[in-house]
């Protein structure tokens, strides 16, 4: 059990953030352990595949089944970083405290030799890892999180940091001015210390929660969100009349097909339209900000964008 008292500064300074990552790092266990993660197995189904093609063993030997090292997703500075930022801040990681947090694996040893070389090649493999398995599905992610982040929001403006603490997850509990969340082994803690804690919602952090109390970076508890679940369920194709008499039928229904970012293959498969009607409709779409292309090996997967997931919503 890990305990963390509050004082007055620390509830004042507690924040919320969002970090694509400490997704991409949470991410390899699921791919690696489908039996652990089950909610995340359709995603593993289709990242798999994807991933062959991509170097990632450095990063895969760094996320070992049981603690990961500290350096490799600093807590971000800011709500909503982009992975550009947070790779930055990784590569700017001191050679001493690399060589600190790294694993006793022989497949590390020449990382640990030249720390300022082995950064580059691991920021290499996770942006390649993040546009193969994470980039198509991340509008759908973050608008998870950011929503979860909003309904926090407003459980501290109606009940204060007690109902906002007590909502997190069944393992996290709040009593008096401390905060208790049950972990199988308990980390040396130096305490908050006036630094607040930060609060990371992440979709592959499910079925647990991870925290981060080591120096010299701010507490941070990574949580599961509420709807981490059904992240990955296929919806019903409800009416989109009214969306279709805005953006037309066949876009319409381009987008409500893009809960799996598809192909233009794909998509005609599943519309009837043929693959240059797929193709036009996708080039308009993209340069009205409704869908990104992310290549994957010779194919691009399109997905939908926040502004469209934000249209669908408010559809009918």
């Amino acid at each position: 059990m890990l305990r963390l008292s509050f004082t007055a500064r620390d509830v004042a300074r507690t924040r919320f953030a969002v970090s694509p990552l400490w997704e991409v790092v949470a991410s390899v266990r699921a791919l690696r352990r489908p039996d652990v993660h089950t909610v995340h197995r359709s995603w593993a189904a289709l990242a798999g595949p994807r991933l062959a093609a991509v170097d990632w063993g450095l990063l895969a030997a760094l996320v070992p089944d049981r603690r990961i090292p500290a350096f490799l997703a600093p807590p971000p500075a800011t709500p909503v970083p982009d992975l550009a930022v947070e790779l930055a801040a990784l590569r700017a990681t001191p050679a001493r405290r690399v060589r600190a947090g790294l694993p006793a694996d022989p497949a590390l040893r020449a990382f640990r030799a030249d720390p300022e070389a082995g950064l580059g090649r691991l920021c290499a493999q996770i942006e390649a890892y993040f546009d193969a398995a994470i980039a198509p599905y991340w509008p759908r992610i973050r608008a998870l999180l950011e929503g979860d982040v909003l309904r926090r929001a407003r459980l501290l403006a109606e009940g204060g940091a007690q109902r906002l603490l007590n909502d997190i997850d069944p393992a996290v509990s709040w009593s008096g001015d401390e905060l208790a969340i049950a972990h199988r082994e308990s980390p040396d803690a130096p305490g908050l210390r006036g630094r607040g804690l930060l609060l990371v919602p992440s979709v592959f952090v499910w079925p647990r929660v991870f925290s981060l109390v080591a120096d010299p970076w701010q507490p941070t508890l990574r949580y599961p969100p509420r709807g981490a679940a059904t992240l990955w369920e296929r919806r019903d194709r409800p009416d989109r009349g009214a969306l279709a008499r805005v953006i037309g039928a066949s876009r319409a229904r381009i987008l409500s097909e893009l809960d799996v970012p598809s192909s233009t293959k794909d998509l005609g498969t599943l519309t009837g339209l043929t693959a240059g009607a797929v193709s036009q409709h996708l080039t308009a779409m993209r340069d009205a900000g409704l869908v990104t292309g992310h290549r994957v090996g010779r194919s691009v997967l399109y997905a939908r964008t926040q502004a469209a997931e934000a249209l669908l919503a408010a559809s009918p």
